[in-house]
């Protein structure tokens, strides 16, 4: 999932730097989504492994 928020990241920045500024905003609004939703599943599974060997 990181991999892919990186990649939108990267759509992004090319697109802003081409001049599309819609899809540059949309680009980066998903890759923003990700990488949220990355580091939340992250907190999740090293909770779960905290619990799982106590």
């Amino acid at each position: 999932m990181l991999q892919y928020a990186l990649l939108f990241l990267v759509i992004a920045i090319v697109a802003g730097v081409l001049g599309f500024g819609g899809i540059a905003g949309a680009a980066s609004g998903i890759a923003q989504l990700l990488f949220f939703l990355f580091l939340a599943f992250l907190v999740v599974s090293l909770i779960i492994g905290l619990f799982r060997r106590a």
